[in-house]
């Protein structure tokens, strides 16, 4: 079937769905009128719950020349209560995010692209607080589940085509992602939810909140905790975890005070990601199984499965098993923010913030598939003997730990002149990270635990020194020309000073791709000019047409320091640039509120968008197989600039709110990433021009149908995911998949139960039970990839009580 016709039978299965639900009458989130409302509307809801009001998926946001889309408290939870912001926002149109567990927890194999940029190429806030680089594995920030429990999440807006001027951010090439926090509720109370479910899943949340207090009645607080366990769906793991939130607001006439904290203590099992060959040679490149499920907690058959040398089953090749693999993090997040109201017109906000988090990545593997690194720090024992030192068991556990302290201060200053806003904004961050590379005994008698930290390596490969200084500058203007004609327009400048170096560099041989030792230096990155203009103008307080032009530019990262030699570096240094975009948008905007109607309200915007990437970074590993497409045994990184990228797309995205009963919700995108140029490596030429980028799909539609009835409610959810590519090359073709998800809830009645509020929930996931691949990994230009399994069916009761 080809990409348009599955397109079409995709839109007309929503559409069938839809009806049946407009059939059987249950339902999705509160009429979209109630998001039209004024806001003295949205407070008063706001006072009844820390997820603020309830409301449909708002397409039309208050970003004005810009592309964005906001997604209520409410709505996040009907998705899935405890779900993160990322796996709340693949509902939006434009946005595709992967990961092997319904939460959109697992960081490890997680995928997020956005009009064709991917997870490290957007940029990401808190309250304003920068979230850093989300790579996996990164020494510069934390994701949003681990910054914010989810049910204290106030909204998550996403700006789809250029993120603010003032987001703090050296990675938004694309858009930006801004999560906000939930501020205390104005009356005492006590939240608590409870959640069971498919793989012995157990989520309790629990908020208090201490209303308002003080001689003037200006304070407000809560303290909230979570707790989650539940199992890997495809091995007896463990995913669980603490997090706590607290949250201080003061506020009057002079000014508000916040002070926020978050404490995170999380254990991920991970996934073994397939390694896939497009033409395979051998039996054993053609073996690519659904999952790779670990052995653990089953010690004998993992010390079965292995020979007396620590060997694997020849026929699986790269896709052999291994015993476990987790990622244990700890943060500490925190800042203090005050929004000075200097004079009527003037407000001065300034945000003092502090993050640390200590991680492990753990893996033990079979020995056999690390004897390169074992040989090289142990060159004179054989086989047998080295079996022995590693615990005579035939494996061995790699570890990559981490460790990140990083604070900074955002300030902004606004003023309101005439009709012109005008904002002058700063943010410095000083980040110090470090990364080490252990290797630890399993031992036969004793095996350790992957959910605890590992002690006592048995040598440390490499240990890896990061540091950054980051300064970056705005000045803008909002210029309210008319009644009807907004412009604004600024310019950004970006200055980062990045150091590394490797106190402690691997032995030669146990490091694929190194020559002479890994590099260390200074490399800084600078651009002082990044203009942004736009403009909205407002036809009639109903319809508006924007456009917005802008440019920015992406920090190197830690990839120099991946390069396999001292020599490559300095070339690097010389003669890299830093990737740069040129993001072109407009659209029309439609927002209608029709009182006492069938059809009570519509919100709708399409949206064009052209960008021009330019310095394409391709990042292509020297090993194949183990771990997400790279050896367990690691090995250098060689970066190749490709030259541009060119996008053209389309988003469409609408919600009806249907006799105050009924909203839907469909969001269609269309995006076209391709790279302009061939690539070469020195010895190869590979045909990358006019190639898809991979991992992104070009259709996407986003189906979500939802109703209330009385005390019932209930939602029903879809989302199409075109075929994607997964080398750069295009050789290796991924399916397009449907998933479907559903909720039915009911509203107890709580003045029975003598309480606020209560409600039961029932959320089922990928209710078809359909198999496909949900992240794909590319590490090679051709020929070999690695895929993840998309996680089957699962169901979840959620209860929750206000008191």
């Amino acid at each position: 079937m080809s990409g348009s016709r599955l397109l079409l039978s995709t839109l007309s299965l929503s559409a069938m769905a839809t009806a049946s639900l407009l059939a059987a009458t249950p339902a999705f989130a509160a009429d979209a009128a109630a998001n039209a409302a004024s806001a003295d509307v949205g407070d008063a809801n706001a006072d009844d719950d820390a997820s603020g009001a309830g409301g449909a998926i708002i397409v039309t946001s208050a970003k004005t020349t810009r592309s964005a889309t906001e997604l209520p408290a409410a709505e996040i939870q009907k998705i899935l209560p405890g779900i993160s912001a990322f796996g709340a926002i693949q509902t939006l149109p434009g946005v595709m995010y992967q990961t092997a567990d319904p939460w959109g927890n697992n960081e490890q194999n997680m995928s997020l692209f956005i009009h064709g940029f991917a997870i490290n190429q957007l940029g990401y806030t808190l309250d304003g607080l920068p979230l850093g680089d989300l790579s996996y594995g990164n020494i510069t920030g934390l994701t949003p589940q681990r910054a914010v429990i989810s049910e204290n999440i106030g909204n998550v807006t996403v700006a789809t085509g250029a993120g603010d001027l003032g987001i703090p951010s050296l990675n938004n090439l694309g858009g930006a992602i801004e999560t906000t926090s939930s501020d205390p509720l104005k009356r005492m109370g006590v939240q608590i939810a409870q959640t069971v479910g498919s793989y012995d899943t157990s989520r309790t949340f629990a908020r208090i909140d201490s209303g308002t207090f003080g001689a003037d009645q200006g304070s407000s607080a809560y303290i909230a905790a979570a707790r989650q366990r539940a199992r890997a769906w495809d091995f007896n793991g463990k995913q669980g975890g603490w997090q706590v939130n607290a949250k201080y607001v003061h506020e009057n006439d002079a000014g508000k005070l916040t002070a926020y904290f978050d404490y995170s203590d999380k254990q991920e099992p991970n996934e073994d990601g397939t390694t896939t060959y497009v033409n395979p040679t051998t039996a054993a490149q053609a073996y690519a199984p659904y999952v790779r499920p670990y052995l653990y907690p089953d010690w004998q058959a993992a010390l079965d499965y292995v020979d007396a040398n620590g060997n694997t089953p020849t026929a699986e090749g790269s896709n052999y098993r291994n015993y476990f693999s987790a990622a244990l993090r700890t943060d500490y997040l925190g800042y203090l923010k005050y929004d000075a109201n200097l004079t009527d017109n003037v407000s001065w906000s300034n945000q003092a913030y502090y993050h640390h988090n200590d991680g492990q990545g753990v893996v033990a593997g079979p020995l056999g598939q690390s004897l390169s690194v074992a040989k090289a720090y142990y060159p004179t024992l054989s086989i047998g003997e080295l079996v022995d030192a590693t615990g005579g068991s035939g494996y061995i556990t790699r570890v990559t730990q981490y460790r990140v302290d990083r604070g900074g201060l955002v300030s902004t200053l606004r003023a309101q002149v005439a009709n012109h806003a005008i904002e002058f904004g700063g943010w410095y961050e000083r980040n110090s990270g470090t990364i080490w590379r252990n290797w630890y005994a399993l031992d036969v008698d004793n095996p350790t635990d992957p959910y605890h930290w590992q002690h006592d390596p048995l040598f440390t490969q490499y240990q890896m020194e990061y540091r950054t200084d980051t300064l970056q500058l705005h000045l803008q203007d909002k210029w309210e020309v008319s009644d009807k004609l907004t412009v604004e327009g600024g310019v950004k400048t970006s200055l980062v000073r990045a150091k590394g170096w490797y106190p402690i560099q691997p032995i030669a041989g146990s490091y694929s791709g190194m020559v002479g030792g890994l590099p260390s230096g200074t490399i800084t990155t600078s651009n002082w000019f990044l203009p942004a203009i736009g403009a909205k103008y407002d036809f009639n307080g109903s319809e508006q047409a924007y456009f917005n032009v802008q440019k920015n530019m992406r920090n190197f990262g830690t990839a120099p320091w991946s390069t396999g030699s001292q020599a490559a570096f300095d070339y690097f240094k010389e003669s890299g640039k830093p990737e740069t975009s040129w993001t072109y948008e407009a659209g029309l905007r439609s927002r209608h509120v029709f009182p006492g109607s069938f059809l009570s309200s519509f919100d709708a915007q399409v949206n064009y968008y052209h960008v021009d990437f330019s310095n394409r970074l391709l990042a292509v590993s020297t090993t194949v197989g183990g771990l997400g497409g790279s050896s367990i045994t690691g090995g250098t990184t060689s970066l190749f600039n490709v030259g541009g990228v060119t996008t053209d797309g389309v988003d469409a995205a609408f919600t009806l709110g249907l006799g105050g009963v009924v909203s839907i919700y469909e969001g269609l995108s269309y995006n076209n990433s391709k790279y302009n140029d061939d690539y070469s490596n020195g010895t190869t030429t590979y045909a990358t021009a006019g190639k898809q980028i991979p991992g992104s799909p070009k259709w996407m539609s986003k189906t979500v149908v939802s109703a209330n009835i009385g005390p019932f409610q209930a939602q029903y959810t879809g989302m199409y995911i075109g075929k994607r590519y997964a080398t750069y090359t295009n050789d290796g073709p991924v399916k397009s998949y449907f998933m479907s998800n559903g909720r039915i809830a009911v509203d107890l009645p709580a003045d029975l139960l003598h309480l606020q509020k209560a409600s039961l929930a029932l959320n089922v996931t990928n209710i078809f039970d359909i198999k496909g691949a949900s992240t794909i990994s590319t590490s090679q230009p051709s020929s070999v990839y690695a895929v993840y399994p998309i996680a089957p069916r699962q169901w979840f009761l959620t209860l929750s009580v206000g008191m």
